[in-house]
């Protein structure tokens, strides 16, 4: 326990201080909307078991929703934010509806398929601006009196509701409800013997999963201006899963680990060897995946845990 908190102490400290210390403000928002969106995703495949193909079209369609509100209709940031994520939310209670009562590679095809038709009307509305996508995203401000517009600002902003996101997802984790979910994780054909429902719990976790992609999604059209198609591409869906997988998927900090090294990689790698960048992160996640089967994070965990047995 006493682990726990000198690390999450040493992160927060990091966390707060990282602009000061020169790093780039908007790399930084990056990161942060990018880990929100792997714990979102977690929140799914680490604690409930189900692999979503398709999360990019709650990321995605959210980020447009809320750039064109805000954008050409002159909403205000909070609301805009919030029509973002309730029609992820939305979303992801009707693809929910019908993906859930499938299992394994099914419930994960169906999930890609719907995911492609959400793609293609964002290709086709014309309020998504097709492939030239939503430009001149203001950042506004929050309630008239706090102005986004200075990059530290909006960063601070970004990771008080990151901080806030990540402790909700904790709480749901170890409610009774999480408990559950935990329990259709382990074995599925036991939860329903006991009584439970396990549809209704399913639907639940991924509408709750959608909703913070959802607001990951928003946050990221706020900070870098712009809502483009390859929010909602596949492409989009595949890296987040990388992301929670190569952290460790099904613990709490192994998202934001795989979100940190997968996006610092794009971001800097990108410069020297241009397209060779997934090249190289796909060579990593092979490696990860053959000497680090339960991602960075659940490998240090597991060796933690080894050291204190007797």
């Amino acid at each position: 326990m006493r682990a726990h908190t000198v690390v999450y102490v040493a992160l927060a400290i990091l966390a707060l201080a990282a602009p000061i210390l020169g790093l780039y403000p908007v790399f930084l928002m990056k990161v942060l909307c990018f880990a929100m969106f792997a714990c979102a995703f977690n929140l799914l495949l680490g604690f409930t078991k189900m692999l979503s193909f398709g999360h990019a079209a709650y990321f995605g369609s959210s980020a447009y929703v809320t750039g064109w509100l805000v954008a050409v209709n002159g909403w205000g940031t909070i609301e805009g934010i919030l029509a973002g994520v309730a029609v992820a939310m939305l979303l992801g209670l009707v693809i929910g509806a019908i993906a859930v009562r499938r299992q394994g590679i099914y419930f994960a095809m169906i999930t890609l398929a719907l995911a492609q038709l959400v793609f293609f009307v964002c290709l086709q509305a014309k309020f998504t601006g097709g492939e030239n996508g939503l430009q001149g995203i203001p950042r506004g401000s929050v309630f008239g009196m706090i102005d986004l517009g200075r990059d530290k600002t909006m960063y601070y902003f970004v990771l008080a509701v990151f901080v806030a996101v990540y402790i909700l997802i904790s709480r749901i984790v170890h409610s009774p409800f999480g408990q559950v979910l935990k329990a259709i994780r382990a074995n599925e054909p036991r939860a329903v013997s006991i009584g439970y429902e396990i549809e209704r719990y399913k639907l639940a976790a991924f509408v709750l999963s959608a909703s913070f992609a959802g607001l990951a999604g928003s946050l990221k059209a706020l900070v870098l201006g712009f809502a483009t198609l390859s929010d909602v591409n596949q492409g989009t869906s595949g890296e987040v899963i990388l992301m929670t997988l190569l952290g460790g998927s099904g613990t709490f900090l192994g998202p934001v680990v795989g979100a940190n090294i997968v996006v610092t990689l794009q971001e800097y790698l990108s410069d020297l060897v241009g397209a060779w960048v997934s090249v190289i992160i796909g060579a990593i996640f092979v490696v990860c995946v053959m000497i680090f089967r339960r991602g960075f994070v659940g490998e240090i965990q597991r060796m933690y845990a080894a050291r204190k047995r007797p």
